[in-house]
Formats: structure tokens, sequence, C-alpha cells
């Protein structure tokens, strides 16, 4: 998990670069617009080899680093998850 989570405090690190953003931090409170909302996704896609539909783009699913990771989870298959 440690892995995913490094490289998801690397992408918003380029766009919140003084911002100390702790494992339940509102992403969303640190002013992510639709079009970084939706760099994050394609972020998510290529990076982690996953297909985020519809039925994924919940909110709730990328307000915080725990809810992205938990999204992860559920989303990359157990045999390819990096720990």
């Amino acid at each position: 998990m440690e892995d995913k989570k490094a490289q998801l405090l690397t992408f918003f690190s380029k766009y919140f670069h003084n911002q100390k953003i702790a494992d339940d931090t509102d992403i969303f409170s640190l002013g992510i617009n639709s079009l970084l909302a939706m760099e994050l996704v394609m972020f998510l896609e290529k990076n982690f080899q996953i297909s985020i539909g519809s039925e994924d783009m919940e909110i709730e699913n990328f307000r915080t680093i725990n809810n992205i990771l938990a999204l992860l989870d559920r989303k990359i298959p157990q045999e390819r998850a990096v720990y």
C-alpha cells in the first residue's frame, strides 16, 4: 500500500507544493477543480492499469488518500497489487 500512497502523494505534490496532505485530508478542500479531478482519474488509470467507470465516479472515492487507496484496492486484482 505504501508504494501506491507514495505515488499519490507525488502526484498531488505537483499541484499543492506547500500543502501537507495527510491520509484523511479532504483533497477537494485544497482546491481541486474539474480539470485536476480528470487528471487524477487519468493518472490512476495509467499508473495502476485500471479502468475507472462511471459507477466509480463518486466524489467520495477521490476525497482523501485513504478513499483513493480503497478504490485502488477494489479495482486492482489481488495478484497485481503492490504493497
